[in-house]
C-alpha cells in the first residue's frame, strides 16, 4: 500500500511538472523581465510582428529624430515607491506658459521617450508640461515582472497623484497612453483619480491579458491548446507574480469612468487587434471619441496621419481644458 502511495505521489508530480513546464517559456518571454534587459529586448524587437508594427519599420527617421529631440531636453528625474515597494522613475519636462500636464503611459517593453517620440515636442510646443514614465522593469524603474496593467494599473494613480501634487496652478491633467500603457490608463480609470485629471488618451490599447496574449499565442507563435497554455501562465504569473491575469482587464474600469475619453487605433495593427479599442469603446460609459487610422500598424497612427491626428489631439484638450 505504500509503494503504491509513492508511485501515484510520484506521477502526480511528474504530471503537474510536465503540465506546468509547457508554460514556462512562454511566461520567461511575456513576463518576466530581470535578466539582461537589453538581451530581451533585443529579443523580442527581433520577432517578425514586433519587426512591422513599430515606427521604425516606416517611419524611422520620424521616431528617430523624436527620440533625440527627448534625450536633448532638460528633464528632471522624478521618483515614487509604487504600492508593492518598487521605486518607480519619471522624467518630468515642464512647459513655458503651460495650459496642461500630460502623463505618458508607454507600451509593453518600451520607453516613454520612444512610444512618443513623434508627439511629444508636439504636446511640449501647445503648453503641455510632459511627465514621461518609466513602467515598472522598464528604463529607470525597478521590477522584475510586467503585469499587462495589473499592477501598472495602480502605478499610473499614483503617478497622477504625484503629477497633481506638482501641479501647483491646478491645471487639468491628461492621462495619456500607447499599447499596454493605454491599457494601464483605462483600468487606472477605475480608480479614484485626482479632480484636475479632465480626460484620458488611448492609442492602440488592448481589452485584457487573457486576450492580448491568446492573439499573440495563437496568431504569431501558431500555437495549440492556448487556453490550457493561459492556464498554466496564470498560474506562474500567480505564485511567482503576485497577480493574477484576471485583474488586467479594462471591463470594469470601463463601466465605472466617468472622465472623458479620446480613443486611436491603426487599422493595420496586427500586434493589438484594432478590435481591442473597438470594444474598449464600446465598454466605455463616459464622453467618448473613436478615431481609426486606415493604414497605420501598431503606434504608428500619429506618423500614418498626422495632421488629422494632432488636430484631434488638440480639439479634446480644447473641449476638457
Amino acid at each position: 500500500m505504500k509503494n503504491k502511495i509513492i508511485k501515484l505521489s510520484a506521477v502526480a508530480a511528474v504530471g503537474t511538472g510536465l503540465f506546468t513546464a509547457f508554460g514556462w517559456p512562454f511566461f520567461e518571454l511575456m513576463i518576466r523581465c530581470k535578466k539582461n534587459k537589453k538581451l530581451t529586448k533585443k529579443k523580442w524587437m527581433g520577432l517578425s510582428h514586433t519587426k512591422i508594427n513599430h515606427p521604425r519599420y516606416k517611419f524611422e527617421k520620424e521616431y528617430e529624430a523624436g527620440k533625440a529631440w527627448c534625450r536633448n531636453q532638460d528633464m528632471e528625474d522624478c521618483y515614487i515607491r509604487s504600492a508593492d515597494g518598487l521605486m518607480l522613475h519619471a522624467y518630468y519636462f515642464p512647459a513655458e506658459n503651460a495650459e496642461r500636464a500630460v502623463l505618458l503611459s508607454h507600451g509593453y517593453k518600451g520607453s516613454g521617450f520612444g512610444d512618443f517620440a513623434y508627439i511629444a515636442e508636439f504636446l511640449h510646443e501647445n503648453r503641455c508640461d510632459l511627465l514621461f514614465i518609466d513602467q515598472r522593469c522598464c528604463g529607470a524603474s525597478e521590477g522584475e515582472f510586467i503585469t499587462f496593467g495589473a499592477k501598472e494599473q495602480y502605478d499610473v494613480q499614483s503617478w497622477a497623484c504625484y503629477l497633481a501634487e506638482k501641479n501647483k496652478k491646478k491645471l487639468p491633467i491628461y492621462l495619456y497612453g500607447e499599447s499596454m500603457g493605454a491599457a494601464a490608463v483605462l483600468m487606472a480609470s477605475g480608480h479614484k483619480l485626482p479632480q484636475e485629471v479632465k480626460g484620458l488618451i488611448a492609442d492602440c490599447g488592448f481589452w485584457s491579458m487573457k486576450s492580448q496574449l491568446r492573439d499573440i499565442a495563437a496568431n504569431w507563435f501558431h500555437l495549440h491548446w492556448v487556453e490550457l497554455l493561459l492556464l498554466r501562465v496564470d498560474l506562474f504569473c500567480r505564485f511567482l507574480a503576485g497577480f493574477s491575469m484576471k485583474g488586467a482587464d479594462t471591463t470594469d474600469a470601463m463601466g465605472r469612468n466617468k472622465i472623458p475619453v479620446l480613443f486611436f487605433h491603426g487599422l493595420e495593427d496586427t500586434y493589438v487587434l484594432p478590435e481591442n479599442t473597438v470594444y474598449n469603446y464600446s465598454l466605455c460609459r463616459a464622453p467618448r471619441e473613436l478615431v481609426l487610422i486606415p493604414g497605420a500598424r501598431h503606434l504608428c497612427s500619429a506618423y500614418e496621419a498626422p495632421e488629422l491626428y494632432r488636430k484631434k489631439l488638440l480639439d479634446f484638450l480644447a473641449k476638457y481644458d
